[in-house]
């Protein structure tokens, strides 16, 4: 999924208290119409204004659920990525991927599309003409640490994913290791993403590793996390140094849980691209824009390659994962 802008930061606050609450921080998404003013609509939590990653997870847009009837649905033309994984899940509906290393790939709800940009490669997204009504899901990205980010592109589609139940929780691990179940995913820094649904009336405690940073995003319902009661939309940073995280919800919840060591590496975000500084921005799109063999070429999709966006005047500084 293209970013669509060449600076993606949204704003956010801080919901810090005494207590249970103390350091946790509500971070409000921002909308996003991806393909212009009457194009998809998602909301962009990550990059947030003051923290940007959550572990090795930049990049974070939850859409739906909506209603297809009568619209076109999803439809991301062709466009590159560089220096960072892309992560498809689903609630509902369908996606179809179709990607420069010559992938033609349905996503469902229960599958997990990756995809590796490395030093390059370019895709696009759409809803395909047979599909279901409704579609919902998240679209993430992961930041490539340095000594992998000019790796080789690749795909990965996982249609079996462990899962964790305990009582009225289920947990399944999309990518790294959660409770000691760990997902056929390849990572390539220590992270964890998993859907959790809780039945109604839950009560659960979920056990975290200290060393992560870790943050919640409500997909259905409004359950409570830490005594935060969270509903679709912000998302809830924990904070790292934590062991378990409790969760309740009186009438069944489904919440994203993201996490992993913080990232240390400073990075350039612009547009579709993962960089360590403004040169490499700048030969990226350069590149893309004179199309040469570096991103490839997207068989099948009907419609234009996305332009990138114009260079800003100033130089684009590396950052850190807060400010």
């Amino acid at each position: 999924m293209s970013s669509f802008e060449a600076d993606p930061e949204v704003l956010g606050r801080d919901t810090s208290s005494a207590g249970d609450q103390a350091g946790l921080e509500l971070l409000e998404g921002a909308p996003v119409a991806l393909g212009g003013p009457r194009g998809f609509a998602v909301t962009r939590t990550l990059p947030n204004k003051h923290r940007r990653m959550v572990g090795a997870w930049c990049f974070l847009d939850a859409y739906g659920p909506q209603d297809l009837t009568g619209t076109p649905g999803m439809r991301v033309a062709p466009h590159p990525h560089t220096g960072l994984q892309t992560v498809t899940w689903l609630v509902a509906g369908e996606v179809l991927h179709r990607d420069s290393l010559g992938t033609l790939q349905e996503i469902r709800p229960g599958s997990l599309n990756i995809m590796t940009a490395g030093r390059g490669i370019s895709h696009s997204e759409e809803t395909p003409a047979t599909h279901t009504p409704v579609l919902q899901g998240v679209q993430l990205w992961v930041a490539l640490p340095h000594t992998d980010r000019d790796m080789a592109p690749a795909f990965d589609h996982h249609s079996d994913l462990p899962v964790l139940t305990d009582g009225g929780l289920s947990a399944t691990v999309l990518m790294g290791t959660l409770a000691g179940v760990t997902s056929p995913a390849r990572c390539y820094t220590p992270l964890v993403g998993a859907e959790i649904t809780l039945t109604a009336g839950a009560e659960a405690t979920l056990p975290l590793n200290p060393a992560f940073e870790y943050a919640v995003l409500t997909l259905d319902g409004a359950p409570t996390v830490r005594g935060v009661t969270v509903k679709p939309g912000p998302l809830l940073y924990l904070g790292s140094g934590r062991d378990s995280v409790r969760l309740e919800t009186a009438s069944g919840a489904r919440l994203l849980l993201l996490g992993g060591e913080p990232f240390t590496e400073r990075l350039v975000m612009w547009w579709n691209f993962v960089a360590r500084d403004h040169d490499e921005i700048v030969q990226a799109r350069a590149d893309w824009s004179a199309a040469t063999p570096r991103f490839g070429t997207v068989r099948g999709y009907a419609g234009d390659p996305l332009p990138a966006p114009p260079m800003p005047i100033a130089r684009l500084l590396p950052r850190g994962r807060v400010r």
